[in-house]
């Protein structure tokens, strides 16, 4: 008997999970890339991003559980001190507005595959990722004092996903 992939149970196509799979990563990296901070800061946000994925893993959201154990399986166990790579797009907006498109079709295709509460817990972790990623790391200051932890670009990153979410 030949295994079925996980994706199937839920009803998606393999186009579809991959939608739903990359865009966590994908939302932690826009979010990162809203306020170009530095490496050292941008490590930070990025640990707390894969540290919120990895938490969707104990989720009580099948779905979620689901999609943030495949995430970990491909990109490394937060646990077991693996880490993202930084990743620094070209065109940082650019970026921003392709997440925000996406997590567009990702909402509007939960919501005709999967029931609502499926749907919102899944559009919930990926504010949740966003905002420990902002969050993670204060943005200006001097030798890393002082600055603000959230910054307006950050802020209406996060906001706009929201948004687009209707989370």
């Amino acid at each position: 008997m030949i295994e079925q992939p996980a994706y199937t149970g839920f009803g998606f196509s393999d186009e579809e999970w991959g939608l739903l799979v990359g865009l966590p990563q994908a939302v932690l990296t826009a979010a990162s890339a809203a306020e170009s901070d530095g490496t050292r800061r941008t490590r930070a946000e990025n640990a707390a991003g894969l540290e919120t994925i990895s938490a969707g893993r104990e989720s009580a959201s099948p779905l979620v559980a689901a999609i943030a154990g495949e995430i970990v399986s491909r990109v490394g166990d937060p646990e077991a001190g693996e880490e993202l790579p930084v990743i620094e797009p070209a065109d940082p907006q650019g970026m921003i507005d392709d997440v925000l498109a996406r997590a567009g079709q990702a909402s509007a295709l939960l919501a005709a595959k999967v029931d609502e509460g499926e749907a919102g817990a899944y559009r919930h972790w990926l504010v949740e990722i966003a905002e420990q990623v902002v969050g993670a790391a204060a943005t200006g200051g001097i030798l890393g004092l002082g600055g603000d932890q959230v910054s307006d670009s950050e802020r209406r990153f996060r906001d706009r996903l929201s948004h687009v979410l209707n989370d």
